[in-house]
């Protein structure tokens, strides 16, 4: 026989504080009866759901998903079940970036140096906008370009370049001409071209309008920093504008140096070059910023991971994005840099591509190996983050004496068969359940199926035939009264 319900209740049972089930999965000495519906199914510890909510997103469980080494464990690695290139595909790629700074210090401290030395001993080709000068276009073919270079020279000029535009005209650039040399300029290019004075078009540029130009780069870039500090210290915190800052100058330092190693004209398509990877580097960097401000929110309220290691973990949560963004970004610039100039000899689109596609490598590589860095070493620097990390620390000597035992948790919580990740999905609170049900009940009534209280063939009319379900034993079904 079942044992009948109270009106009201169910079968469902929650446990206590001391009431949690043992290891072995079985149920805790003592059991309440808990109507789902009342007040008291609803009762649940919010900062132990938040706080365990957390820490699986940002603490220990989630660094020892990514593989990240925690401060007092040095021996977690990543998995190795697994290559690389599918760890960064996931996000789980490992790359203790912010625990190794010093490293990545060192090595940007080389790339600056020599960039800097290359700046000093190579200097920078001007082009006609800012040295001031001449330039001559005359009608020719790109078979025509080394006779038309020849001739010029010859002719006593100081040819700082010649290239292809337009697809029919010879751009022929020199140092600054009094009207003697230059007539004896347009003779000499336009006997080398093969057509008349007249169509070799001479033209005097100054050099206060490249310096017009420098001048207006200048103030542009003064602004654009100014707007960058101002922006990230009120949206996220002040040493992130410091550390998005160092990470720009590093951008415009290996970019010149790589520029004057290689020997490209400063034009101002370059300028303009300029400013446009340091818009892409600052918008990679706040993304990363992003994230670490999220995973360093409320961090000091508890002890779940050190300031270096939240943002390593942030760092490692967009390391994907950063280079799939970079690559997309990268491969247009290429092929204007290697196709268009290299192979098609498109010489007016090499200093645009090369400013181009330097920056945006330089700026990727400071947003995930400097700016973060700089960050974590600024902020580790402060009262709140060492005292932070003793109590990390603390807490994992803890749980390496107790063997990582928690405490039992509340009467309801929001853990059910998922732990804390079921938390995250449901923010409501459950009564917890028996692992195992009670064993099905016997009826003492039994119940026939449909086909059972069919008419059996043969069996004569008036016979007697089986009741039908819940009819009275003995009864006679309803119908016309037998006369």
């Amino acid at each position: 026989m079942t044992t009948p319900r109270e009106p009201g209740s169910t079968g469902s049972t929650a446990f206590g504080a001391g009431d949690q089930p043992d290891a072995s999965g079985g149920p805790g000495t003592e059991e309440t009866v808990v109507p789902v519906g009342t007040a008291a199914d609803e009762v649940v510890d919010e900062s132990k759901v938040r706080e365990e909510a957390a820490d699986d997103s940002t603490g220990d469980q989630a660094l020892a998903d990514a593989g990240l080494p925690a401060e007092g464990e040095p021996g977690r690695r990543a998995p190795s079940r697994t290559s690389l290139a599918h760890r960064l595909y996931n996000g789980e790629a490992g790359l203790d970036v912010v625990g190794r700074r010093r490293f990545w210090f060192k090595v940007t401290a080389v790339v600056l140096a020599l960039s800097a030395l290359f700046m000093i001993v190579r200097g920078f080709n001007f082009g006609i906008e800012f040295a001031g000068g001449n330039s001559l276009r005359v009608p020719a073919s790109s078979e025509q370009l080394a006779g038309i270079r020849q001739a010029a020279e010859d002719a006593g000029a100081q040819v700082s370049s010649v290239q292809v535009v337009g697809g029919n005209e010879v751009l022929l650039r020199t140092e600054a001409l009094d009207p003697t040399a230059e007539d004896a300029v347009v003779t000499a290019v336009a006997q080398a071209a093969g057509v008349a004075e007249s169509e070799v078009s001479p033209q005097a540029v100054s050099a206060d309008w490249g310096g017009d130009v420098t001048n207006q780069a200048l103030i542009a870039l003064a602004v654009f920093l100014v707007a960058v500090v101002a922006f990230l210290a009120i949206r996220f915190r002040p040493t992130m504008a410091v550390a998005a800052i160092v990470a720009l100058v590093h951008d415009i330092v290996v970019t010149a140096g790589v520029y004057a190693l290689i020997g490209f004209e400063v034009t101002p398509s370059t300028v303009i070059g300029l400013l446009t990877i340091l818009g892409f580097s600052l918008y990679d960097t706040v993304v990363v910023f992003d994230k670490v401000d999220e995973n360093t929110k409320d961090l000091a309220k508890s002890a779940r991971s050190t300031y270096g290691e939240a943002a390593n973990l942030a760092v490692n949560q967009t390391l994907m994005r950063s280079i799939n963004t970079s690559v997309i970004a990268l491969l247009p610039v290429a092929g204007l840099l290697f196709v268009g100039a290299g192979l098609l000899g498109a010489g007016t689109l090499k200093d645009l591509a090369l400013v181009l596609f330097i920056g945006l490598a330089a700026g990727t590589y400071s947003s995930i190996f400097l700016a973060t860095p700089v960050l974590a070493e600024l902020e580790e620097r402060k009262p709140e983050n060492i005292a932070l990390r003793k109590r990390v620390l603390a807490r994992r000597a803890t749980e390496a004496r107790t063997g990582g035992v928690r405490p039992a948790g509340p009467v309801a919580s929001a853990r059910r068969g998922g732990g804390a990740t079921a938390a995250r999905r449901s923010t409501a609170a459950v009564a917890e359940r028996p692992d195992s049900l009670p064993g099905r009940p016997e009826a003492d009534v039994v119940i026939e199926s449909p086909s059972s209280v069919q008419r059996q063939t043969g069996t004569p009319r008036g016979g007697t035939t089986a009741p039908r379900p819940g009819q009275r034993p003995g009864s006679r079904p309803s119908g016309r009264k037998r006369r």
